[in-house]
């Protein structure tokens, strides 16, 4: 169960942040208010009674070392998400799910009726980190990122069937379509304008 949110940016600049040799004086400041957020989880956590073996901000320095010291720990993946939140563009909140696997469920349906299992709703989400993390040994916290060039994509793929899911499939379907159909608009904007924002983040916790 958890939280479900979307941003956008250039996962590039995640990746050079995390493992650039000598970084800019740029870098160095989106490290320290990453730091600073990682911190902000751990003491989150505290409060709600639960103990890491990892730390989040231990778990951070280990990944920028490129040494993680645990196979299993949640702590390098919400490290990991505190790099991204510092890149990337401010959350869409996609609501709170008591059973993120209802989305498996709802590929079902949806691919029953023609959409490619590669956009299913599920298969969007929860495709797993960009780079090789640490698991992080429960349900939550999960990442997965989608390119922005293919949210239209999306768009035609969930529409074609809407019209003929069950009611409460094409309701979750709707939750996803409406933020895709402004990232494919988005995305033409980003290509005229020459930016690089091409990676949609999606973030459970």
């Amino acid at each position: 169960m958890g939280n479900l949110e979307m941003s956008t940016g250039d996962m590039r600049d995640v990746i050079r942040l995390l493992t650039a040799v000598e970084r800019t004086p740029e870098q160095e400041r989106s490290l320290g208010s990453a730091r600073e957020r990682c911190a902000q989880v751990d003491a989150r956590l505290e409060d709600q009674g639960i103990t890491l073996d990892v730390p989040v901000v231990q778990a951070l320095e280990e990944l920028l070392e490129g040494s993680p010291g645990a196979d299993m720990q949640p702590g390098y993946t919400y490290a990991f998400q505190a790099l991204v939140a510092g890149q990337f563009s401010d959350t869409y909140d996609l609501g709170y799910w008591r059973r993120p696997s209802w989305f498996h469920t709802v590929d079902e349906e949806m691919t029953r009726h023609g959409v490619p299992a590669d956009l299913a709703p599920a298969a969007i989400l929860f495709d797993g980190p960009p780079v090789r993390l640490p698991h992080p040994g429960d349900a939550v916290p999960w990442m997965s990122t989608f390119p922005a060039s293919r949210a239209a994509e999306v768009v035609a793929a969930y529409e074609a069937v809407l019209d003929r899911l069950d009611p409460e499939v094409r309701e979750t379907a709707e939750v996803l379509l409406e933020p895709m159909r402004v990232e494919a608009k988005e995305w033409e904007a980003t290509k005229r304008a020459g930016r690089t924002e091409d990676t949609i983040f999606f973030w459970l916790h």
